[in-house]
């Protein structure tokens, strides 16, 4: 009973962390019609810029919080985000979906190899401090850390002030017209490139607090984490329905089960975990191409 109980706070934490991942991409495909493959990557930047600015700032004042260095990094990446729509993807909206798909993976390429490069030792991993210490409670003899207890929390409430974004203000009424109808929008006067850097600084934010997350759930932040979490948080959104945020969640919830469960049943679970996760998502579009909550939309010719 033990080890079933640590399984599903196992599969509830990777759960989290991988809707958290699958939201940017969902929402990014949705507005932008384009595959954002660097997403992982510019997410686990979060963990870096966090250190960096946790060691500038105890340089400065002795003492100065874990917490802040992390809102700060937060809103770097969100910033990123944007630099790179102005400087690179904006230029492959109207291109093909294969140059965009190219470029944004030499994007995580360039972002992986300059981490590794920039950050001191950054070949090697680095250990990264648990945020929250301590056992917020004992089911069934079974310990549940703040830590986790908090990624829960924090990912329910994101999810619903984004889902409020979106259905409630002016902002996200027009990301979603965008989504809908790009031609429809620009003459009702609504600019495209504003909803555009909205997007990818919300999708990056998001991201940003999943690596985050990432860093602290496994202890450590390594310069190539980005491509591994990137692919299992598009993995999730490919599954649940890319443009789908509900479908973002669900395929999350599935893919983490799957994998807590591959990691615990299967002899040496731990090597074959992405090999299973990865036919998962075959089945899914050989069997379902739009995902499980997805829509397939014909298109008039």
């Amino acid at each position: 009973m033990e080890q079933v109980i640590q399984q599903i706070i196992n599969w509830l934490a990777l759960g989290a962390i991988y809707a958290l991942l699958a939201i940017g991409f969902s929402l990014l495909f949705g507005v932008l019609n384009v595959i954002q493959f660097s997403h992982g990557d510019v997410g686990l930047v979060a963990p870096f810029v966090a250190m960096a600015c946790l060691s500038a700032a105890s340089a400065l004042v002795p003492g100065a919080g874990l917490f802040v260095a992390i809102l700060i990094s937060i809103l770097a990446v969100g910033f990123l985000g944007i630099l790179l729509d102005r400087v690179m993807i904006r230029r492959f909206r109207t291109a093909p979906p294969m140059m965009a798909l190219v470029a944004t993976v030499a994007l995580g390429i360039v972002l992986r190899e300059l981490i590794r490069l920039v950050y001191p030792d950054g070949s090697n991993p680095h250990p990264f401090p648990v945020l929250v210490e301590g056992t917020a409670a004992v089911i069934g003899g079974v310990a549940v850390s703040w830590l986790v207890v908090s990624m829960l929390i924090v990912t329910v409430l994101m999810v619903a002030m984004l889902t409020l974004f979106l259905h409630r203000t002016t902002l996200g009424m027009h990301i979603r017209a965008v989504s809908q109808d790009l031609d429809m929008a620009r003459m009702l006067a609504i600019n495209p490139n504003r909803i555009f850097q909205a997007t990818f600084f919300i999708a990056s934010a998001t991201g940003a607090v999943a690596g985050v997350f990432y860093a602290s759930y496994i202890g450590l932040m390594r310069f190539d984490l980005g491509i591994i979490a990137g692919l299992l948080g598009f993995s999730a959104a490919v599954i649940g329905g890319l443009g789908n945020m509900t479908g973002a969640i669900l395929g999350s919830l599935v893919l983490a089960a799957l994998d807590t469960l591959v990691q615990a049943a299967v002899p040496d679970g731990t090597a074959y975990r992405l090999v299973v996760a990865f036919l998962l998502v075959l089945v899914v579009l050989v069997f379902r191409p739009a995902g499980l909550l997805g829509r397939t939309v014909p298109e008039k010719v």
